[in-house]
């Protein structure tokens, strides 16, 4: 099961990204489906996990492409609930090099509510699900009744916590398994040194840390030590849109088929390396069988 946001994406190239209060030209605009959520189930999917979706969308042709897409994936998008208003929109900017900035308009996701995810994890089988994937661009309320409703049912629990956002207590006690950025790691655990944060919130409760340090690789913090997963060499970056996406939806789906979290983690890394190899949070997104392929190769 993945919680999380359904978005349209509007993507402009630019040699460079602007600094505050400063106009650059870009190219042609793209238009992809997008929002983390739908990314990480669509990266899930992508390498033979069977995916529900929970989330919502607006009653408009934003929405109607984002279900569109889903569906096309192979997500099980009945869990996904139909609002009033207008459906979320992410304005991305890419550089040359495949850096970006985004800003979110939520729309329907900021309409997620726990009603909501409560109506379909009841409509969903008890072993329908092996995993939830959650991350934030819904409501925490939302986020916070899903996880305690997966982790009674005996579910593997993984947390995206991305946009950053400090996490209730109830969420960490339930045990998830984090997967922040450099970023957001300091925001969650109020420090820089990634050794010294992670072990916070494995000591508020999380049963493992893994921070994605982009091309730096990963490190996996759990109680009982500490791996870190170089960087995957990528030929040529095209755009690092979804490539945290892509991490958390591999993860969990390698976590659904039975592989332990190292394993896991490995998985996600060599996925990620290879997601940036096309413009767009999905069209580079691995196929199991790429992803094997790179695991075998490194």
């Amino acid at each position: 099961m993945v919680l999380g946001s359904i978005n349209l994406d509007l993507v402009v190239g630019a040699a460079r990204l602007p600094g505050p209060g400063e106009t650059v030209l870009g190219g042609e605009l793209e238009r992809h489906p997008g929002g983390k959520g739908a990314n990480q189930a669509v990266a899930a999917t992508r390498v033979g996990a069977r995916v529900a979706m929970i989330g919502a969308v607006g009653r408009d042709a934003e929405g109607e492409i984002g279900l569109d897409a889903l569906r096309q994936a192979g997500v099980d998008i009945g869990p996904v609930a139909r609002s009033d208003g207008a459906s979320g929109i992410a304005i991305i900017a890419v550089d040359a090099s495949g850096q970006n900035q985004i800003v979110v308009a939520p729309g329907a996701n900021a309409r997620v509510d726990d009603g909501m995810v409560e109506h379909a994890l009841d409509a969903l089988r008890p072993d329908a699900a092996d995993v939830l994937l959650a991350s934030l661009e819904v409501p925490m309320a939302a986020v916070e009744g899903a996880v305690l409703r997966a982790a009674a049912r005996g579910c593997t629990v993984v947390v995206n916590p991305a946009p950053a956002a400090e996490l209730p207590s109830a969420i960490l006690r339930a045990g998830p398994i984090l997967t922040p950025n450099r970023s957001e790691l300091a925001r969650l655990a109020g420090t820089d040194d990634l050794a010294t944060g992670a072990q916070r919130l494995l000591d508020a409760g999380a049963s493992a840390v893994v921070v994605t340090l982009g091309e730096g690789g990963c490190l996996l913090v759990e109680p009982d030590g500490t791996e870190v997963l170089a960087g995957q060499r990528v030929d040529a970056v095209r755009d690092t849109t979804g490539a945290g996406d892509t991490f958390s939806g591999v993860l969990a789906a390698w976590l659904a088929d039975g592989a332990a979290l190292p394993e896991a983690v490995r998985a996600a890394n060599a996925a990620a390396a290879l997601s940036v190899r096309a413009a767009g949070a999905r069209p580079g997104m691995p196929s199991r069988q790429e992803v094997e392929a790179a695991l075998a190769s490194a």
